[in-house]
């Protein structure tokens, strides 16, 4: 069993996100939290609150056990990007792209050994 949740449009560039995001895949909810509220990125508060949202999406619409769930999927796409120009010498004009990024996290509970 999953849960999921998304953040989209967020206004950070995905290879900045994906910094972030790479450092929690495959780690215990707890743990991938505590790692979060220590990273000195602007993306990592965003990224806590998307999987805060997962865990509670496991335990409330699957009833899942917060002890036992981890992140199994995590992943940034690019969103779309907003174009801005910015004057340069001679008349010229340079094209800024801020780009968007959607986040995206999966909880899944262990398999447990018997």
């Amino acid at each position: 069993m999953e849960a999921k949740a998304t953040a989209k449009y967020i206004r950070i560039a995905p290879n900045k996100a994906r910094q972030v995001v790479n450092l929690i895949r495959g780690k215990d909810v707890d743990e991938a939290l505590a790692i979060l509220k220590f990273t000195p990125k602007r993306v990592a508060e965003v990224v806590e609150k998307v999987l805060n949202s997962a865990i509670a999406n496991a335990e409330h619409n699957y009833d899942m056990d917060r002890e036992n769930l981890f992140v199994s999927k995590i992943y940034v796409d690019q969103g779309p990007a907003m174009k801005r120009y910015k004057p340069r010498a001679f008349g010229r004009a340079d094209l800024i792209r801020k780009r968007t990024s959607h986040i995206t996290v999966v909880v899944s509970e262990k398999e447990e050994v018997s």
